[in-house]
């Protein structure tokens, strides 16, 4: 059996599963087709047609509330019928297997799925299994990639900076656990960056290893001086089965971002955060709501870069001529 690939015998794009390995150039030809959608604010948001008669289907096992939305407004404002799957209320809770959930959903003429699962490997397993007209994305997986996410934020980047090549992006807070941050340092390291640092307490720092090209600081004050970018993280206590860390007061005085530690990056550096936002944890509101916070442009661009990922896909399959 051949390895997996993502991308068809052509070399274009068929599923998105991870940024991982996907070069400089393909990632900037998604980003440019992504601001194709992204409207003048107060403007109507930009609709076409070029997904009629294709039906999407959102199958979600975890809580979602940007990354869900975005996707279905996507697939809506591109034409394409968009079914959302819970999984909670699914077969899947009776025993049914995930390949027969999808192939129940082939069977009623679904074109491509939007997974976010808890699992490692479940979305290239799917991948590995649907019909050759259908494609399979990414919307989070476990801790270990979250793709639109990471074209998302570069967007974000290059809206206001322009560029990468002489930028410093701190990534800070709970990386261990981050499949954003996983997602971030794959499509920074593709687009090359200046300079690439995960910030982090010792417990919540990725594995020896992980990430090698990154700097590392365990102070948030040293690792988000004079930076261009910072990226503050949701603490995940979801995923983790223990770590020490303190409680939400003491890790926002050790560890939140307010005004005054933002004071110590450049005087232009822009404030990320992938949400949901823990206010006054990993992230003072005054910082949240601040001018220097580009959080709302990343949920705007969030739907833009699906819209592109939608298109692209499907743009892909039809230069195929791949059909059900």
């Amino acid at each position: 059996m051949l390895p997996f690939s993502q991308y068809d015998a052509a070399g274009r794009l068929r599923h998105l599963i991870t940024l991982d390995g996907m070069s400089r150039d393909q990632i900037l030809e998604l980003l440019e087709r992504s601001r194709h959608y992204l409207a003048p604010n107060g403007a109507m948001p930009i609709r076409t047609r070029a997904l009629e008669g294709i039906t999407i289907g959102n199958i979600f096992n975890e809580p979602s509330t940007r990354t869900r939305s975005s996707f279905e407004l996507a697939g809506r404002r591109l034409g394409a019928d968009v079914l959302n799957l819970e999984i909670q209320l699914s077969s899947r809770v009776k025993g049914e297997t995930v390949i027969d959930t999808i192939q129940t959903l082939e069977s009623m003429a679904v074109d491509v799925f939007v997974i976010r699962d808890a699992e490692p490997g479940v979305t290239q397993f799917v991948a590995e299994n649907v019909y050759d007209h259908v494609s399979v994305l990414s919307a989070g997986e476990a801790h270990l990639s979250h793709p639109t996410q990471g074209l998302l934020d570069a967007l974000t980047i290059l809206q206001y900076k322009g560029g990468f090549r002489d930028l410093v992006v701190a990534v800070v807070g709970d990386v261990k656990h981050s499949r954003v941050a996983r997602s971030a340092y794959q499509v920074f390291s593709a687009l090359g960056v200046g300079e690439l640092r995960i910030v982090a307490p010792d417990a919540l720092m990725p594995n020896a290893g992980e990430m090698p090209q990154a700097a590392r600081f365990s102070s948030i004050e040293e690792g988000i001086a004079h930076c261009d970018v910072v990226m503050m993280l949701r603490v995940q206590k979801e995923r983790m089965t223990q770590a020490s860390i303190p409680d939400s007061a003491e890790y926002h005085a050790r560890w939140g971002l307010t005004k005054i530690r933002l004071g110590l990056a450049r005087p232009d550096a822009i404030v990320m955060h992938p949400g949901p936002i823990n206010r006054e944890v990993e992230i003072a509101s005054e910082v949240a709501d601040g001018p220097r916070s580009v959080i709302r442009e990343q949920v705007t661009n969030g739907v833009a870069v699906r819209m592109a990922i939608l298109e692209t896909v499907i743009g892909n399959r039809r230069l195929r001529g791949d059909r059900r």
